[in-house]
């Protein structure tokens, strides 16, 4: 099907609504808009350069551990959070009580992610572990009662407090199955010729259109992006956060899948998506080459200045990489010294400026490595 003669789907009658049923996905796609094509070819060329970057820096999966955080807290902010990465980052003692279920919500998204990319050697990406990967989800935060990792057998809605003001009614359940079966086909079908990121695009929208759980629909959409990526090789490492660029355009975001709905407006919701992979590709390359230029200061210029005490700092640079806001109590714990050594070695990173103490208490003090984490932040 060419995508500018998609039409969406159609209406249907239920008992004092209507809900939507979208027309299945499963079936050869064909781009032929110059524009969308040339950006499908620049979008594809940034994904290519940031899987090469990335597959070329020595301890990778330290830095990708940031990337997962940062999409965790962006992803779960476009539903409602208020989690910051700098909490984020921190252990939950040190969160507010009223901040707790959000910090949460991100953690659970970070352990989702995590689970889901181990479990692609394992399993394809599948039905079965969407649901999985849902139920990790959901976990003990709100939403937890609303059937985590099964689809829904009841109808939900988007927007309004009821079905008789809803923004948006997806199909009735009677129809998710079926639904998301053609979905699972569409997402595994390999003698499609449809390009990949044209395929995630499609099948993004549809998911959130199937809206298949009661609850956690749109980080699960978004985290199904990351998936696809990953599951086809097309990055080995997670290293795009696509929620960055959804959660800054938000209104857009919606709007675009609200008009390949109503007005079966593909092209414009692809262009939208592929503009996002284009720009989330080169912040994440941008970060990349920070992060070398960062440690490369850090390491052979300040780091050398500590003498015998340089192996010891190093190991705990490898950990600020992965967790750039720790206490001392944690620092000890991980570098197996006692508490005054970790001391020292905060006392250490401190001088050359490496390490920051944040909370300005005597005691209970945590420290953030504040030139790394910024690179996250931009």
């Amino acid at each position: 099907m060419e995508i500018t003669r998609f039409k969406s789907g159609k209406n249907i009658k239920q008992y004092g609504y209507s809900s939507f049923s979208p027309e299945l996905v499963n079936h050869e796609w064909l781009v032929n808009d110059a524009k969308l094509n040339r950006l499908l070819n620049d979008a594809t060329r940034k994904l290519g350069e940031l899987d090469a970057f990335s597959s070329m820096i020595p301890d990778v999966n330290f830095f990708v551990k940031m990337h997962i955080t940062k999409e965790a807290t962006q992803s779960s902010k476009i539903e409602g959070t208020r989690t910051s990465i700098e909490e984020a980052i921190q252990h939950e003692e040190y969160i507010a009580p009223e901040k707790r279920d959000d910090w949460q919500e991100v953690h659970n998204y970070i352990n989702a992610m995590n689970f889901a990319i181990t479990q692609l050697d394992k399993l394809p990406l599948s039905n079965r572990l969407m649901k999985q990967t849902h139920k990790k989800l959901l976990y003990g935060v709100r939403g937890k009662h609303k059937s985590p990792g099964e689809f829904r057998s009841s109808q939900n809605w988007i927007g309004g407090a009821s079905l008789k003001d809803a923004t948006f009614i997806p199909p009735h359940h009677t129809e998710v199955l079926d639904l998301m079966s053609n979905l699972e086909k569409f997402l595994n079908n390999d003698e499609l010729h449809t390009p990949p990121l044209i395929k995630i695009g499609i099948a993004h929208y549809q998911f959130e259109t199937i809206h298949p759980f009661l609850d956690g629909n749109g980080r699960l959409g978004r985290l199904l992006i990351t998936l696809f990526l990953v599951s086809n090789d097309i990055l080995k490492k997670p290293a795009l956060y696509l929620s960055d660029f959804f959660e800054r355009n938000r209104t857009i975001y919606y709007d675009n899948l609200t008009a390949v709905r109503t007005k079966s407006n593909l092209l414009q919701w692809l262009t939208f998506f592929l503009t996002g992979v284009l720009e989330a590709a080169e912040n994440s390359i941008q970060t990349f080459h920070a992060i070398i230029k960062l440690r490369k200061d850090v390491e052979e210029k300040r780091i050398i200045k500590l003498g015998k005490r340089v192996p010891l700092a190093m190991d705990l640079m490898q950990y600020l990489y992965a967790k750039p806001i720790v206490d001392a109590p944690e620092i000890a714990t991980v570098l197996n010294v006692n508490i005054s050594t970790a001391h020292r070695l905060i006392q250490d990173l401190e001088t050359l400026k490496i390490l920051k103490e944040q909370t300005g208490f005597k005691r209970n003090r945590i420290f953030v490595f504040k030139q790394y984490l910024d690179l996250f932040n931009k």
